[in-house]
């Protein structure tokens, strides 16, 4: 398997030459001077070394030995803690935090590319962060200033991790159904009991304390997704000077045998009459999640695009040095038996695939994430709102998509290597096993599709999606001729995503199953199309311009419309097929 490197020149085109996002940041009150070119530049090129010295070497290690569990006690693989401590103690695990509470204060947009590098070098070990910073915006959104100042600086700090508890046995998608209780007591705290599964970093070895954040329901709890509330949850007591005080009864009960992610310990915990503080207001603390969803859904999207990233770098290197066979048009290294099988056609054809769907991935990432900082932290509040708008249509295709894709290109960088990829050792198939869960988690591919499709177009009557499609016109009617070979393709596939909205909105009105039987398929068209828009952009980014990295970027940008963007006719055709097929057969005779 090949080293991991970074892809910083890629990051910086994106961050810089296509969506001039310094820029974007220096206009925003709070980001001006926080994140220019050069400490754009060091900030990548710090996290760079770190990802790919300390955090991918642990990579297969990690996944061979996995987690363990004992009386309640998990210790993680060799290296993850001392791997952690160097993580946070360069300031990573806060780069995004609030600075007011210790945290550095650096972009979302800036965040997504760290995201990106550390899990393409361990993707099971990226959770751990992942999911403490998730913690950590919980927190800054809606905890009081005393939970804030008690918790933040030292998850920040990476002295404590945070993680989020949802799922139960019997409630997954439907979080409305949970049964944890949390009862008051009289000095203001909460007592909870109950029991959740699917809980990544709910037991570990690499911090002194972990804060849990568990969905709950209060004794007068309306029924239904209505009655929930979210309370903070510590491993250990904090006592009132910040020292770590008696353990909490809660425990981990036993750890999931996964197909993936293996050294992430994906616990089942137990709170038994564990004290914990309500986070925000009584029975809103599904409404509070949300705060973090966009953000942690677009962190698994993330999540699919670097696991293909690292799966295309792999394929590259394999397929430059493997030699087999001669090409068809004639010998390309006739000192040698065979030709490396990068010279043939079908390897090209894959290669290329991953290439256009990974470059793709990280811009249009990129750019959703540009309007997460844009909807936090404009002061217009006509700019706030539609960054807010874009961002609620856009994060159920990112999720969905990018992951979607990411299987896509792991399968086929072990398909480049043929039986090797197979293999153990050679690191694909751990790939492809690590990245499935992410279809899966923060929400399945099936339920981003139906929140697409359901609330964000139908349920905005369409108003959502004109605002992704009024940009994309505009930046069509205001690109050069000389890029034709990119916009007309764009424009074509965007007048066939307006008339397959319109569509779908009068379906809907007629017959409620249209929806969810359209929704998948809407929503990959969708996602080809948004990424037809950015590789349209950084085609005109690359436009004139020498060089090894813009010939290949200018390259790719047209193997991407010619054999890439066409895959939206037949899932077209697939979302006005109706639902009619799916109803025809009688559920008794599945």
């Amino acid at each position: 398997m090949a080293d991991y490197q970074a892809p910083l020149r890629d990051m910086r085109f994106v961050l810089e030459e296509v969506l001039d996002a310094p820029a974007q940041w220096a206009r925003l009150p709070a980001l001006a001077g926080v994140a220019d070119v050069d400490t754009v530049a060091a900030v990548l090129e710090e996290a760079g070394k770190l990802t790919a010295a300390t955090i991918a070497p642990l990579n297969r290690s990690g996944d061979e030995e996995g987690c363990h569990w004992q009386d309640g006690a998990v210790h993680t693989p060799a290296g993850f803690p001392a791997a952690w401590q160097a993580w946070a103690e360069g300031g990573w695990v806060g780069v995004c935090g609030d600075p007011a509470y210790g945290g550095l204060g650096m972009p979302k947009a800036l965040g997504a590319q760290i995201e990106e590098m550390l899990n393409s070098a361990n993707l099971a070990f990226a959770l751990y962060p992942m999911l403490t910073a998730g913690a950590c915006l919980e927190l800054s959104a809606h905890a009081s200033e005393q939970l804030k100042a008690r918790y933040l600086p030292r998850l920040y700090s990476g002295e404590w991790a945070g993680v989020m508890c949802l799922t139960e046995p019997h409630a997954g998608t439907d979080l409305g159904l949970i049964r944890t209780r949390a009862e008051p007591q009289l000095d203001g705290s909460y007592r909870l009991t109950g029991n959740k599964i699917f809980i990544t970093g709910g037991e570990q070895d690499l911090t002194a304390n972990i804060v849990h954040l568990v969905l709950a329901r209060l004794p007068d709890a309306p029924a239904g997704s209505r009655g929930i509330s979210l309370f903070l949850v510590p491993k250990r007591l904090v006592n009132a000077d910040g020292s770590l005080g008696a353990r909490n009864p809660l425990s981990c009960g036993a750890l999931e045998h996964k197909m993936g992610i293996k050294g992430a310990s994906t616990c089942v915990m137990n709170y038994d009459g564990a004290s914990g503080w309500l986070v925000g207001e009584p029975h809103k603390g599904l409404a509070a999640m949300f705060t973090m969803m966009n953000y942690e859904r677009l962190a698994v999207g993330i999540q699919g695009l670097a696991a293909g990233e690292r799966s295309w770098q792999n394929a590259v290197a394999y397929a430059r040095e493997r030699l087999q066979s001669r090409a068809p048009h004639g010998p390309q290294a006739p000192d040698k038996s065979a030709d490396p099988i990068v010279e043939h056609p079908d390897v090209r054809r894959m290669l290329l695939i991953m290439k256009a769907l990974t470059e793709g991935g990280r811009a249009f990432s990129s750019y959703v994430a540009l309007q997460l900082d844009a909807a936090k932290y404009a002061g217009d509040p006509a700019e706030r709102a539609r960054a807010e708008g874009l961002v609620a249509l856009l994060t159920p295709v990112a999720k969905a998509f990018l992951t979607d894709l990411g299987l896509e290109v792991c399968v086929l960088g072990q398909q480049v290597f043929g039986g090797h990829g197979y293999i153990r050792e050679w690191g694909q198939e751990q790939l492809v096993r690590d990245v499935r869960i992410t279809q899966i988690y923060e929400g399945t591919n099936g339920i981003q599709a139906l929140d697409l499709a359901g609330r964000k177009l139908v349920g905005s009557d369409g108003a959502l999606y004109r605002l992704f499609s009024d940009e994309v016109r505009a930046f069509i009617a205001a690109t050069a001729p000389a890029l034709a070979e990119f916009t007309v393709p764009l424009a074509a596939a965007l007048d066939n995503l307006d008339d397959l909205s319109v569509w779908l909105v009068e379906q809907a009105l007629r017959d409620p199953r249209e929806i969810g039987a359209a929704s998948v398929e809407y929503l990959q068209v969708f996602g080809y199309t948004a990424y037809a828009y950015l590789w349209a952009r950084m085609a005109a980014a690359a436009l004139g311009r020498e060089g090894d990295f813009y010939t290949a970027k200018r390259a790719t940008a047209r193997f991407y419309f010619a054999r890439l963007l066409p895959r939206i006719h037949s899932l077209s055709a697939a979302v006005r097929a109706g639902s009619a097929t799916l109803y025809e057969l009688d559920a008794a005779l599945f």
